[in-house]
């Protein structure tokens, strides 16, 4: 749904504004809210954030976090997942984490919902990638396919079951397939 403002909204009053559920989004001056996750969607959320923390947060080297927003440049995004350099998570005077993510994710996922613009989650992604993101994953499950960005390099396209799933270095150790990411479907 987008909500277009008569004239455009500032990125600051965007952010002033109450959280919705789903939430919104703030892109060109445009509020666009997110569709409400589904079945597929949710599942592969849950079990991919537990799976990349289960390798990256106990030897601290980065935590994915579900639906966290994201502002950088002129956008303020909600991927489905934001894995963060756990040396870059904002910190709150007790050393907490931060409630304000004013940082692109190093790792941006992405999972289509059913009536979902592929090519607004695609753009989303390219604009984490212009300020920083090290890759972004497009996770469509009713086509059983993940797209891989990197900045300045060709999309690449994973359909084979077996093929193994690349990952920022920082998270090397996590060995998925498309077999076993769209296994968890099965479950």
């Amino acid at each position: 749904m987008v909500q277009a403002p008569s004239k455009s909204l500032p990125l600051a009053a965007f952010l002033a504004l109450p959280e919705t559920k789903p939430a919104s989004e703030y892109i060109d001056g445009q509020i666009i809210q997110k569709p409400m996750p589904q079945g597929k969607h949710s599942v592969i959320q849950g079990e991919l954030v537990s799976a990349i923390n289960g390798i990256t947060k106990p030897p601290r080297l980065a935590r994915a976090f579900p639906e966290l927003r994201c502002t950088v440049g002129d956008r303020s995004t909600v991927p489905d997942i934001a894995v963060v350099v756990w040396n870059r998570i904002p910190r709150d005077g007790n050393g907490e984490v931060a409630n304000t993510f004013l940082l692109a994710p190093d790792w941006t996922i992405e999972i289509l919902s059913p009536d979902q613009s592929q090519t607004k989650v695609t753009k989303n992604i390219l604009h984490c990638l212009k300020h920083g993101t090290q890759m972004g994953w497009l996770i469509d499950p009713d086509e059983q396919t993940v797209f891989v960005y990197r900045p300045g390099q060709e999309t690449v396209v994973f359909d084979q079951p077996d093929a193994r799933l690349p990952t920022p270095p920082f998270a090397d150790p996590l060995q998925l397939t498309l077999t076993s990411l769209f296994g968890w479907l099965l479950e």
